[in-house]
This record gives structure tokens, sequence and C-alpha cells, in this order.
């Protein structure tokens, strides 16, 4: 069970870190709107930065909760 979870919240993380980075660059590089974190709200620029840090956080807690159950089947 612990897998899956870790795989879901791996999965989850990529998708919101990746519409964190596309909103971000595209909000601060080019002054559009790309993803769809801005059809929901709308932010500044460094809000999406912290919407890609929640992903990483999500991706690094994911791997961690997988290679734990993964350890602990192993034992």
């Amino acid at each position: 069970m612990r897998t899956t979870i870790g795989y879901t919240l791996e999965s989850i993380g990529y998708v919101v870190g990746a519409q964190g980075l596309v909103s971000f660059a595209s909000q601060t590089f080019f002054g559009t709107e790309w993803g769809w974190i801005h059809k929901i709200v709308d932010l500044p620029s460094a809000a999406y930065l912290g919407i890609l840090i929640g992903g990483l956080a999500l991706v690094l807690g994911g791997v961690r909760t997988r290679k734990a159950a993964e350890r602990q089947a192993g034992v």
C-alpha cells in the first residue's frame, strides 16, 4: 500500500511541479499565461515558484515513501 501511495504522490508532484515551472516561465519570460493553474487563480510569478517547490516536495515524499516500503519488504 505504501508503494502505491508513493507512486501516487510522486505522480501528482510531477504534474504540479511542471505546471508551476511552465506558469513561472511563461509569465516571467514571455508575458503570457501557459498551463492550467492560471485558469483557477491569478498568481504572481513568485507564487508559481512556490507551486514548483511544492511539487518537488511531493515527488521527494513519494520517492521516500516508495523506497521505505521496498526496503521494508526486502527485510
